[in-house]
């Protein structure tokens, strides 16, 4: 049964039953993910369907359909409320709590992902900070030095890694890749332009402004 099932289960009973959404919900929950938590920290109370289409462009009926599990923390003319809604998305999404990322490069890219809130809005951390380059390594990075890079097994070991961030030129990603694999990561977010090849237990995203601009130009142009 899919979340989206009427079943005699809400969405928050199915991540209780540790059963897997769609594909298509996940992706849908985590865009009002990020709608809310941004909503949360303009100081937004309540938000309604209507609200989150506006932002996520997604059709008010969906959302409402997807988020019939939370029908007690919706109220007709008023809307859903926010901390409450956020708190039970991340749960059905398994994102409740803190999860460790290590950035590997410490170049302009690197320092800017370290450096942004983007992540630890929604309870990741990057713990540690990898390259290749001598010259950075002890470089102060925030909180963080710049650490070498035969450390990364260890630091995978030590402080729970659950997810690798590469921000490394295309020509050293696959490799980064490799090594991530064998020290167990299984998921990967890849801001190189190269094209990994994993094994099928392994998530890898790829992040790339270029694809994300063409596919909004097409649909402007359509």
């Amino acid at each position: 049964m899919s979340y989206e099932d009427p079943g005699n289960g809400s969405g928050l009973a199915l991540a209780e039953r540790g059963e897997r959404l769609s594909f298509g919900v996940a992706a849908r929950l985590s865009r009002y993910l990020q709608v809310l938590t941004q909503a949360r920290k303009m100081g937004k109370q309540t938000i309604s369907s209507q609200e989150l289409a506006d932002y996520t462009h997604v059709n008010s009926t969906q959302i409402r359909r997807d988020l019939s599990g939370f029908g007690k923390f919706g109220k007709r003319g008023v809307g859903y409320n926010v901390d409450s809604l956020l708190a039970q998305i991340r749960k059905i999404l398994r994102t409740a709590g803190q999860h460790n990322i290590a950035l590997f490069g410490a170049g302009h890219l690197g320092r800017a992902i370290a450096g942004s809130h983007i992540f630890a809005d929604h309870g990741f951390r990057v713990v540690a900070i990898f390259d290749t380059d001598e010259r950075k390594i002890g470089e102060p990075i925030g909180e963080l030095a710049v650490r070498p890079y035969q450390e990364l097994r260890r630091a995978v070991e030590e402080e729970e890694i659950v997810v690798g961030v590469l921000a490394v030129p295309g020509s050293a990603a696959q490799q980064v890749a490799d090594d991530l694999v064998q020290a167990g990561v299984k998921i990967i977010f890849n801001y190189s332009e190269a094209l990994l090849q994993t094994p099928p237990h392994v998530t890898v995203h790829t992040s790339s402004p270029a694809v994300d601009l063409l596919y909004a130009l097409y649909f402007y142009l359509t």
